[in-house]
């Protein structure tokens, strides 16, 4: 530190995250119960303070791997939430980031460890604070992008169904669409590329399993997943 500033209030930053990952043909969301005081024993997203070194989204970063055990992951910041009193315990300004991940490459060893659960998107417990209000943010925010961005294939394994990917879609704009014009639209997506493989775990009648091939989408420069 120096000497600059010197007579300036000082605060806390904080960043939190919102982890969203799709399960049961739902989204989902990684939260968990307040351990510290204020709050202790409320639902809350989990987050941690910026160090005095750490770059906002190295500390964002930080928190994302060590409750998910990720490295590589979908991460966007949300925006800061700063109201005067939206934490009791100091003046304390939070950055929201979003993420999200395939859950089965989650480790689910800290869900025990740090009391978490996936909890499904439409039936939340009343939430610690603002973060009902950062939720919302990030769940709107992922829907104006959606249409322009491969969101969904964070959601899911690097093999799946169109049936999932459906679904996926579906999860996150909080409706369903036509089935015969989603498969329409998809196969016109030269970077979702259908494999000899198929899946005869998640459907009777074997279905066939598709990819996202990022090199293809990469270099085409329009895009469009309006469907």
């Amino acid at each position: 530190m120096t000497e600059f500033y010197n007579g300036e209030e000082k605060l806390l930053v904080a960043v939190d995250s919102i982890i969203f990952g799709f399960k049961d043909g739902k989204l989902k969301l990684l939260i968990g119960k307040r351990i510290v005081e204020p709050g202790a024993g409320m639902w809350s997203l989990y987050g941690g303070f910026v160090r005095i070194n750490e770059d906002l989204e190295e500390a964002a970063r930080r928190v994302l791997y060590q409750y998910t055990g990720i490295k590589d992951i979908f991460m966007q910041q949300v925006g800061a939430f700063g109201k005067v009193n939206r934490d009791p315990g100091d003046r304390v300004v939070s950055v929201a980031y979003c993420a999200l991940i395939n859950v089965d490459d989650y480790d689910t060893s800290l869900l025990d460890k740090y009391g978490l659960i996936w909890a499904d998107l439409d039936n939340l417990p009343e939430m610690w604070g603002d973060h009902k209000e950062m939720i919302n943010k990030s769940l709107n925010q992922l829907r104006h992008q959606i249409s322009t961005e491969p969101l969904s294939f964070n959601l899911l394994p690097d093999l799946f169904t169109l049936t999932q990917l459906q679904n996926v879609y579906e999860a996150i704009i909080g409706h369903e669409v036509d089935k015969r014009n989603f498969r329409k639209r998809i196969k016109q997506m030269d970077f979702i590329e259908k494999t000899s493989l198929i899946d005869k775990v998640t459907s009777k009648r074997g279905a066939s399993l598709y990819r996202f091939n990022k090199k293809a989408y990469d270099s085409d420069g329009e895009h469009s997943f309006k469907l």
